[in-house]
């Protein structure tokens, strides 16, 4: 069995059963906590949105649409999420298993469908909707589908979409009119990746089907000369389980899904470091891009399979 967050559900049951003695989604936040963490960096943990089940209450994946509004990918609840800069939950769109989300060159919200972390990821039925942020009433409209065991997404300036796909090899690649390249996508040959970031012409992806932990390197305008930046456990027992990742400060930060920590990564050099940890379950990691109060040069917003959207501040 690989080591996907689907073949993990089970061994995470005494992570649930723990997290069932934390305060309910009704209780008031506790007071953000600070540590000097591994990278020699001080952070602030606070929580954005408490939770309510672990795993029940998964909270897949999440992105800022620069009009004030963080959308949130809520797997289990079949919809996507829109909060305010307060943490107000403004509105709500229908989007079955919705996973990876990005907000596309034209301003549109981009949310993969059809990703159930409890269900056979082979089953079909997956694919892509947009919806407009900026709407009253925002509705989704299928622009992608016919896939099958996709996770994470991302998108270039040009519309061009790019699928992750956890027992696959090769990250799907997808014209804006929804033709797929399979020439970009038979080069872009690695095995089993999730989180996907695109920084200037390079595309990084977390794997998460290898004990290793890698994080790979694909050039966009070549994809055939992929190659790995950093191996991040040196440990095969201990596997971090790596998922969705983004760029800041300079640098790489991957959530680590089974370890539940924040992991540093330059992208020069493959050094790495602990950031941030004793988070639950961490599935994804974005920069707060125009949400105000919320300062991009410092903050993080995670989202986590126990339900919780966190925010971490680095000094």
């Amino acid at each position: 069995m690989t080591p996907t967050r689907r073949g993990l559900v089970a061994g995470l049951l005494s992570l649930l059963l723990t997290a069932l003695a934390q305060p309910p989604a009704t209780a008031a936040p506790p007071p953000a906590t600070a540590a000097l963490e591994a990278c020699g960096r001080r952070v602030t943990t606070e929580v954005f949105r408490q939770g309510a089940v672990p795993l029940l209450d998964w909270r897949e994946n999440l992105e800022f649409d620069g009009h004030g509004t963080l959308w949130v990918a809520h797997i289990t609840a079949g919809r996507v999420e829109g909060y305010g800069p307060d943490g107000t939950l403004r509105t709500t769109v229908p989007v079955n298993g919705p996973g990876g989300i990005r907000r596309g060159p034209d301003g549109f919200m981009y949310v993969n469908f059809g990703v159930n972390p409890f269900t056979s990821p082979l089953s079909g039925g997956a694919g892509i909707v947009r919806f407009d942020p900026r709407a009253a009433h925002p509705e989704p409209e299928t622009v992608v589908s016919g896939l099958s065991g996709i996770n994470g997404l991302a998108i270039d300036p040009q519309g061009n979409f790019y699928v992750s796909r956890e027992l696959a090899t090769g990250v799907l690649k997808i014209r804006p009119d929804g033709t797929r390249d399979e020439q970009w996508t038979g080069a872009a040959s690695v095995f089993g990746t999730n989180g996907l970031e695109i920084v200037g012409d390079q595309l990084y992806a977390s794997v998460i089907s290898s004990t290793a932990s890698p994080v790979v390197r694909i050039p966009l305008a070549d994809p055939a000369r992929h190659t790995t930046v950093a191996e991040l456990t040196p440990n095969p027992l201990h596997a971090k389980v790596l998922d969705d990742l983004t760029s800041f400060d300079g640098a790489l930060v991957v959530a680590a899904f089974r370890t539940g920590e924040l992991l540093r990564v330059d992208p020069a050099t493959g050094r790495s470091c602990v950031l941030a940890s004793g988070l639950r379950m961490p599935c994804s990691v974005r920069v707060p891009l125009a949400f105000p109060g919320h300062d991009p040069r410092r903050t993080l917003f995670i989202t986590e399979a126990s339900g919780r959207i966190v925010k971490v501040t680095v000094d």
